[in-house]
């Protein structure tokens, strides 16, 4: 692949777009690659955790190219739009943990690529924002949709209806990112917090991931039967087993995924 690359070490499998020289900008082939590099990631057994970045200190990634779209007919436009929203659907819905690892911008589609992720971390560096209404467009591969889910309608219609973008700090205060680490830190801290995770019980994450996005989907009493169902399944597994075993006898659990 020319643009991502991936790096599988120890069950966490890092994915990075190298396009630094155009702010990791994203195009139609990077769209394709990153379809292909997830692809193969869910269905590699030896990945568990994945985290996404950009190559460079300056951007994450930064929206489509808009030299691909400046000539763009209302039918292909749409086709553009489906395109991207089928690949961040499939991010968030992909069966294992996905951080994104922000390490500069990302503005346009670059954010709404991290938005798709299950968890967002960010250098103090860092910015974001959905500068479309500059451009006479609006977000077209959901960040019209996530982003008010995840940080309220007030935030989000800010952050459309000016284009401005807002800095980690705040993105924190408000939720859009979880934690937040020095530009010198932020690989080996997202590292860390993809081992944290990676330690904990494989199918219980898998499930916990499910009840969120299904119950967010959902009515709160719907969530609420999902979660209990959920709850019941995993007591019949041998990791549930072998993580009240190992509480009990004050050592680390060694979880198999069954």
């Amino acid at each position: 692949m020319s643009f991502v690359h991936v790096h599988l070490h120890d069950k966490v499998a890092w994915v990075t777009i190298q396009r630094p020289e155009k702010l990791n900008a994203l195009g139609a082939e990077i769209l394709g690659e990153l379809g292909q590099a997830f692809g193969h990631l869910e269905k590699d057994e030896k990945a568990h955790v994945v985290i996404l970045t950009g190559e460079g200190e300056k951007a994450f990634a930064t929206g489509v190219d808009v030299a691909e779209i400046q000539d763009l007919e209302p039918v292909a436009a749409q086709r553009n739009a489906l395109a991207g929203q089928a690949l961040l659907a499939r991010l968030e819905t992909f069966p294992k943990p996905i951080i994104a690892s922000i390490n500069g911008h990302a503005l346009g589609g670059g954010l709404e690529l991290a938005l798709a992720c299950h968890l967002r971390v960010a250098s103090e560096d860092a910015r974001f924002g959905l500068p479309e209404v500059a451009l006479g467009m609006i977000p077209a591969w959901g960040g019209t949709q996530r982003l008010a889910r995840l940080v309220g309608k007030s935030i989000a219609l800010d952050m459309l209806l000016t284009g401005e973008s807002i800095s980690a700090s705040d993105a924190l205060a408000v939720g859009l990112v979880s934690r937040v680490f020095t530009a010198q830190d932020l690989h080996a801290s997202t590292e860390k917090l993809a081992r944290t995770i990676l330690s904990r019980a494989p199918l219980a994450l898998h499930n916990a991931m499910l009840a969120v996005r299904h119950g967010l989907e959902g009515g709160l009493e719907q969530g609420l039967q999902l979660e209990a169902s959920l709850f019941a399944m995993l007591t019949a597994t041998q990791d549930m087993r072998e993580g009240i075993a190992a509480a009990l006898e004050k050592r680390t659990p060694k979880f198999k995924g069954h």
